[in-house]
């Protein structure tokens, strides 16, 4: 366990100052993580069990990435994107697969077994790069974020069979049909226990858990629903990621999607980080010496052959510029292939000299993919101008623009929904205490979302920077200011009002930034002060 722990601390240190260094010169700090990775490897031993123990942590970084996707699309979205996963998603699997596999076999002198496995390995792209620079960049909900999230969606459910068949190819007795009824029925006992079960019981658990006013109590009870979920997946033969990725869907039905979202966010990011090192620490530079011309190469021709696929499939469906956006984000080669050349080298399918090939190039392809989603609207460009009749606008969150956010639904904000709804304007109302929101909802009003609006992840999900304004009619002190703290974040076409309680807070709200700030005091002086005028008139 002391190892464990010094290849802790070690792996946070050299990624924290590698990722200072490199974020002055604007460059993703998936890269940083990568290298850090490597560098641990190259500098330091550690024991093997050691590097094992920081793999299985990092496994939770894809676990809590897959959930906080599945947070974004409920039942309902999912069905209005079946073209995208199983139509895109199924021919890119595919074509791309047995492209791929007629490469290894007649190009490459593999064995038929061999060649099938690599080339469908090959075939998966990076779920964890992607989707995290897709969230980041608010591009999730446009045409092509929408079509590289059907297609890694497919690559997900694809990872099972391709796994599978590594285990048939290698075993010796095994049955074919044993293994498909096996992982039919593992599907089944998934979708009856998380979808028909869960959806009885997962919000009175929230329920019962909000009862007790604890921050803590509840965001313990959303990890325990997320490993949960993704250990079940896993018992009966599907990847954690997937079983996450449907806790997700589950909870998106429910009032505290947005409040999960929110506290999951801190855990996600820092073990998507010891991930990115995990993947840093399989290269091995002997091999990058050695085989250099193989890999570039090898880079070379998987990289444009994927792009140029998924650009053949997409461009006879969506436009055009939408469909080469969605080649360049999924050009490159996944995580869960090493997962597959792992097993088929342990399986002796495929030799240690290509197993070391191959990683190194995924590696590689996943070390170019931040930069060019990155840039992916200049290399766009380069291709094909964007139309402006055909601009595509990436609708972020729940979709509204030029609406009025009310951050909280005490007296003063109900009068200012009334208002706005007396004068039929688009609004959405963030509040953060449970019961306000079950007693709204249940009076039929649907634009109230529990969340907490001094999270500025939650501004973004509800696109603050398209908004015609922002309205912050929160009494607590503390939280106003956060809020506002986050509004100021932002770009300052964001036009925020704020009440405050006397002057010391509006010269603080003032300099801050925030548009229009109201001072309750003064406001109610000055009326009292007219109606004195008036009476004293009469």
């Amino acid at each position: 366990m002391e190892h464990a722990l010094l290849i802790l601390i070690v792996t946070i240190a050299i990624s924290t100052i590698l990722n200072v260094v490199l974020k002055r010169y604007d460059i993703p700090t998936v890269i940083g993580y990568v290298l850090a990775g490597f560098a641990i490897t190259s500098i330091f031993h550690f024991a093997e069990e050691s590097k094992a123990f920081l793999m299985h942590l990092a496994e939770f970084g894809i676990v809590f990435l897959m959930f906080t996707i599945g947070l974004e699309f409920s039942v309902k979205h999912l069905k209005s994107m079946k073209k995208e996963v199983f139509v895109y998603g199924g021919l890119q699997v595919t074509l791309s697969g047995l492209l791929f596999t007629l490469l290894g076999y007649f190009l490459f002198d593999l064995q038929v077994t061999s060649a099938i496995v690599v080339g469908f390995a090959l075939a998966l792209s990076s779920t964890a790069i992607v989707l995290k620079i897709l969230n980041e960049s608010h591009d999730i909900h446009s045409g092509y974020g929408r079509a590289s999230l059907g297609i890694l969606l497919f690559q997900d459910l694809a990872v099972i069979p391709i796994l599978l068949m590594v285990s048939f190819f290698t075993s010796e007795g095994g049955s074919v049909g044993t293994m498909l009824l096996e992982t039919i029925g593992g599907a089944a006992i998934i979708f009856v226990v998380l979808f028909l079960l869960g959806k009885y019981f997962i919000e009175r658990f929230f329920d019962w858990i909000m009862s007790t006013d604890s921050e803590e109590i509840f965001l313990v009870a959303v990890l325990l629903g997320v490993i949960s979920a993704s250990y079940f997946a896993e018992a009966v033969g599907f990847t954690y990621s997937l079983g996450a990725f449907l806790a997700g869907m589950l909870l998106s039905e429910t009032k505290y999607r947005y409040r999960i979202e929110a506290d999951l966010i801190p855990f996600r990011d820092i073990l998507l980080g010891v991930f990115f090192v995990t993947i840093g620490m399989l290269i091995d530079w002997h091999s990058v010496l050695n085989y250099a011309h193989y890999i570039v190469g090898l880079l070379v021709v998987i990289m444009l052959l994927k792009a140029v696929l998924i650009f053949g499939i997409l461009r006879l469906c969506v436009q055009t510029r939408t469909a080469l956006k969605t080649s360049l984000a999924l050009f490159q080669v996944g995580e869960f292939s090493l997962a597959v050349f792992a097993l088929a080298r342990s399986h002796d399918l495929i030799s240690s000299e290509l197993n070391q090939i191959l990683i190194i190039t995924v590696i590689l392809s996943m070390i170019i993919t931040p930069f060019v989603l990155k840039n992916i609207k200049k290399l766009a460009d380069a291709f094909k101008s964007e139309p402006e009749t055909l601009r595509e606008r990436a609708i972020v969150g729940t979709g509204y623009r030029d609406h009025v956010i009310v951050c909280g639904y005490g007296p003063i904000g109900q009068k200012v929904v009334k208002t706005l709804k007396e004068r039929n304007m688009l609004y959405v109302i963030l509040e953060h205490d449970v019961r306000v929101v079950d007693a709204v909802l249940s009076e039929g009003e649907e634009a109230i979302y529990l969340a907490n609006a001094a999270q500025k992840m939650v501004l973004s999900h509800f696109n603050v920077e398209h908004s015609a304004a922002i309205v912050v009619t929160i009494e607590n002190e503390l939280q106003r200011r956060l809020i506002c703290e986050n509004i100021a974040s932002f770009s300052d076409r964001v036009k925020s009002v704020v009440k405050v309680n006397n002057e010391e807070e509006e010269k603080v709200y003032k300099q801050m930034g925030i548009t229009t700030v109201i001072n309750a005091r003064d406001t109610i002086a000055n009326l009292l002060s007219q109606e004195v005028l008036v009476c004293h008139l009469s």
